[in-house]
C-alpha cells in the first residue's frame, strides 16, 4: 500500500533507444517518452555513450534499452527490410558474457502483426564490417545477423544494471543483397521505411514494461 503522506512516486523513465548512424536516428526520431541516442559507429563508441547514458544521476539511469538500427543479415534468403529482434546478443569480446532478452516477446508478436518479416536469434557483436566467407562462417556457428553497436549497447546497459533490454535491427545487406552492389540503394530505402515503422512498436513495448505483472 502506498504511503498517502509520502511523496508521490515520480514518472517512468524514458525508453532509450540506442543507435549509432545519424539517418537511423532520423528514422527513430519523435515520441514523448523515448530518448534516442545516437552513439557513433563501433563497439567503443556504443559502450562509452550508453554508459554515459545510464550513469546515476541521469535522467534515462533508469531506462529500459532498445538497441536498433541497420544489420546485416547472415542466414540465405534474408532481404533488406527484414527485421531482427535478437534472443541473445553477443559482444565481439570473447571475455564478455552474452546478454539475454527476456523482455521480447511482445516486441515479436507487435512486429508480425504489422506484417514484416522477422527473424530471432543470435545477434553478434563485431569491431569491423562483415562481408563474404565471414558472413558464412559467422551463420554456420549460430548467429542470425551482425552488427557493430547493439551487442556493446546492452553488455554496457546491463552493467550499469539490472532493466529490460532489447535490440532490435532491420536487415540492409544480406547474402544475396550485399551493399556493395549498386542495385542495393533502392534495399536501403527499403531497410530506412521498414525502421521509421518500427518505432511505434518500442512505444508499446515501453508501455508494456510499466503495467503489474501477473
Amino acid at each position: 500500500m502506498t504511503d498517502p503522506d509520502g511523496p508521490a512516486p515520480g514518472p517512468p523513465p524514458p525508453l532509450l533507444v540506442a543507435c549509432a548512424l545519424g539517418i537511423e536516428r532520423f528514422a527513430l526520431r519523435g515520441g514523448q517518452g523515448v530518448t534516442v541516442l545516437r552513439t557513433g559507429m563501433g563497439p567503443q563508441a556504443a559502450e562509452r555513450a550508453v554508459g554515459a547514458a545510464l550513469a546515476a544521476g541521469s535522467p534515462t539511469a533508469a531506462s529500459p534499452v532498445v538497441a536498433s538500427g541497420f544489420c546485416a543479415g547472415l542466414a540465405p534468403g534474408m532481404r533488406p527490410g527484414d527485421v531482427v529482434v535478437a534472443e541473445t546478443t553477443r559482444e565481439h569480446r570473447p571475455d564478455r558474457p552474452e546478454s539475454v532478452c527476456r523482455d521480447n516477446a511482445a516486441l515479436l508478436t507487435a512486429l508480425k502483426e504489422r506484417g514484416l518479416t522477422v527473424h530471432s536469434g543470435l545477434l553478434l557483436g563485431s569491431d569491423h564490417v562483415v562481408r563474404g566467407t565471414e558472413r558464412a562462417a559467422l551463420h554456420a556457428a549460430g548467429a542470425v545477423a551482425v552488427d557493430m553497436e547493439s551487442a556493446a549497447t546492452l553488455g554496457s546497459a546491463l552493467r550499469a544494471g539490472p532493466r529490460p533490454v532489447a535490440a532490435v535491427r532491420v536487415v540492409v545487406d544480406a547474402p544475396e543483397h550485399e551493399l556493395v552492389r549498386i542495385g542495393t540503394i533502392r534495399g536501403g530505402i527499403s531497410a530506412f521505411r521498414v525502421l521509421r515503422a518500427v518505432l511505434p512498436v518500442f512505444f508499446e513495448w515501453h508501455r508494456s514494461l510499466l503495467l503489474p505483472r501477473r
